[in-house]
C-alpha cells in the first residue's frame, strides 16, 4: 500500500475497528426532546473548531451534538413540510434547525419534529426555479456567483467588490431582479480553482498539476473535475502510477472519479494532518446551512468553518459551475479535490474559492452525493 505514515496508521485503525464488529422564528412546542449522545470527538478537532470558529472546547462539543441532531431532523422536515418547504438552516445561536414554510398548517407538523419554523412567501421549489432562470444567463467576471438563501427567502448575487459599479455587473443585476427577489452581497476576490503546479507534499498528480484526494469509493476515489480529464493518468504522492480518471466534468460541474491500480487500496479515512486524528468516514448525510464543516487538503491541510450557502452558481473564468456549496473555510492552490467533512459525514470535494489561509477567504465544494449518483459509486465507509 502506498500511503503516508499517518494514512497507514489510520488504515490500521480502520482494520482494527472493522475487525471488532463487522417572519421571526416561532419556537417548537414545549415537548421534551431526546438528546442525542454527544459525538466522540478528539481534542484536535475541538482545537480546530476553537481556532477557526472562535469557540471554547465546551461550545465546540455542544455545537457538534446539536448539528448532528439538526442534520437528522432536516431530512424528515423536508418531507413533512412537502410543497410548503421553503428551505432550512442550522442556527448556531440556538443550536436548533430552522425550517421555512409557506403554509401555517405545516408549522405544527414541523415543530413536532424538534425544529423551529419561519413563515415565508416563496417555497424552496419556487426559488430553485427562479435561480434556474438566472443560471441560463451569462455573467460577467465581476459577478462571483449566486445562490438561493433560505434565510432571506430569495436569491443572493455575490459581486466582486472592486467591480460592483461596472456597467456589466449592474446590467446583470438588473436582469437578475426580473427573475424574482434578489439581494446582493460583496466578496473581496473572484473565485478561482485550487489546482497547483507540481510541488512536494502528500498529493496526487496528473500531468503537471497537483490536487488532493477527496473520498475513497469502492474501486478508487472522487475528486475535482478541473484536476484532470477522463483517460488522464494519475500518479500518487510518491510519483508512482496510481490510477486513471474514468470520468470528469468541468465546468458545469466540478467532479471526477479516479480508479486505482493494484498495489493501492481504499480506506474510509480523511487525513487530519496531525492537527486532528485521521477521521473515519461513516456516511454522507448532508449538513444544513449554518453547520460547521472541515476541509483536508495537501497544501493547507486541516481547516474548519461553516456552511454559508447551498445550490450556488460559481462564476469561474473557465465557466459557471452549478449546485455548489459555499463555506467560510480557507484553501489554497493544491487543495483542489480534497475532502469536506462534517463530523464523520462526507460532504463534498474542494472546488475553488478566493483568499488564502493567512488572510482568510471562502471556498466552494461539489457535494459528494451528486458525484456518487453520477458515476454509480459507493462511498467506502467505516
Amino acid at each position: 500500500m502506498k500511503r503516508t505514515k499517518s494514512f497507514r496508521s489510520a488504515a490500521a485503525a480502520v482494520l482494527l475497528v472493522l475487525g471488532l464488529g463487522s417572519v421571526g422564528v416561532a419556537h417548537a412546542a414545549p415537548v421534551p426532546e431526546p438528546r442525542p449522545a454527544a459525538p466522540t470527538v478528539s481534542d484536535g478537532l475541538l482545537d480546530a473548531l476553537r481556532r477557526d470558529l472562535g469557540l471554547t472546547a465546551d461550545e465546540a462539543a455542544e455545537r457538534l451534538r446539536a448539528e448532528k441532531a439538526a442534520t437528522a431532523v432536516e431530512t424528515t422536515a423536508r418531507g413533512t413540510a412537502g410543497a410548503a418547504y421553503g428551505g432550512s438552516w442550522f442556527e448556531p445561536g440556538t443550536g436548533r434547525l430552522v425550517v421555512a414554510v409557506t403554509d401555517r398548517s405545516a408549522e405544527g407538523r414541523v415543530r413536532a419534529l424538534g425544529a423551529d419554523t419561519r413563515l415565508v412567501r416563496h417555497s424552496a421549489a419556487a426559488l430553485d426555479r427562479m435561480k434556474a432562470r438566472l443560471d441560463g444567463r451569462s455573467a460577467p467576471a465581476g459577478v462571483a456567483g449566486w445562490h438561493v438563501d433560505p434565510r432571506r427567502n430569495g436569491i443572493v448575487v455575490t459581486v466582486v467588490r472592486a467591480e460592483r459599479h461596472s456597467p456589466a455587473v449592474r446590467a446583470f443585476l438588473d436582469e437578475a431582479r426580473r427573475t424574482g427577489p434578489v439581494t446582493t452581497a460583496e466578496t473581496a476576490g473572484a473565485p478561482r480553482t485550487y489546482a497547483a503546479g507540481t510541488v512536494g507534499g502528500d498529493p496526487y498528480y496528473t500531468g503537471n498539476v497537483r490536487c488532493s484526494i477527496g473520498f475513497s469509493v469502492h474501486g478508487g476515489f472522487v475528486t475535482a473535475g478541473h484536476c484532470g480529464r477522463a483517460g488522464a493518468a494519475v500518479r500518487g504522492w510518491d510519483q508512482s502510477a496510481m490510477g486513471t480518471f474514468q470520468g470528469s466534468s468541468f465546468p458545469g460541474d466540478d467532479y471526477a472519479y479516479v480508479s486505482i491500480h493494484s498495489g493501492w487500496w481504499t480506506v474510509p479515512v480523511v487525513l487530519g494532518w496531525g492537527t486532528v486524528p485521521d477521521r473515519l468516514v461513516r456516511g454522507s448525510a448532508e449538513a444544513p446551512v449554518g453547520a460547521s464543516v472541515c476541509r483536508s487538503g495537501s497544501t493547507t491541510r486541516w481547516h474548519c468553518g461553516s456552511v454559508l450557502a447551498k445550490n450556488e452558481t460559481v462564476n469561474y473564468s473557465q465557466g459557471a459551475v452549478y449546485q455548489m456549496t459555499k463555506t467560510s473555510v480557507c484553501a489554497e492552490g493544491g487543495d483542489s479535490g480534497g475532502a469536506f467533512i462534517s463530523g464523520d459525514q462526507a460532504q463534498g470535494v474542494t472546488s475553488g474559492g478566493w483568499g488564502n489561509c493567512s488572510s482568510g477567504g471562502q471556498t466552494w465544494f461539489q457535494p459528494v452525493n451528486e458525484i456518487l449518483a453520477r458515476y454509480g459509486l459507493r462511498l467506502h465507509t467505516a
